[in-house]
């Protein structure tokens, strides 16, 4: 397994930025659905747009990382506090995810109640993550 190393790790690259493309864009979705009329052309259009980009990107995206990243550690260990707190954070933003899918469906049921503000703000979030998760895996701090 050794020998697939770098192949996995470009993998597992290419897997995560698929799934924040997502994470960062899902949110800014939300935004602009919140301006549409429940039942409109646009709402219907973007109720399509969130659900295909959930579904066909950003789900298989995150379990091809989760994957991947899983056969990374396999091969060099959990030794180091920098890993085990990028662990802590990849969930986090995994949680992030499962929470985005619950308002996806909250869209799709006409049942949002949060404001674009809400969104804007929730947009951020997989941005902060994303920066220490590479600061963490790129600099090992500790």
């Amino acid at each position: 397994m050794a020998e697939y190393y770098l192949w996995i790790k470009a993998f597992h690259i290419i897997a995560v930025i698929a799934w924040m493309a997502g994470l960062l864009y899902l949110p800014r979705l939300f935004v602009y659905h919140c301006e549409a009329e429940p039942g409109s052309k646009r709402s219907e259009m973007l109720k399509i747009m969130e659900r295909r980009l959930l579904r066909a990107i950003m789900t298989p995206a995150m379990i091809l990382a989760f994957i991947f990243g899983a056969a990374l550690i396999h091969q060099v260990g959990l030794d180091g506090g920098w890993i085990q707190a990028k662990l802590v954070l990849v969930l986090v933003l995994a949680a992030s995810h499962g929470l985005m899918s619950r308002w996806r469906r909250d869209f799709a049921e006409d049942r949002n109640q949060r404001s674009q503000r809400f969104y804007r703000i929730a947009n951020e979030v997989p941005t902060v993550l994303m920066i220490l998760i590479v600061i963490l895996a790129v600099a090992k701090p500790f």
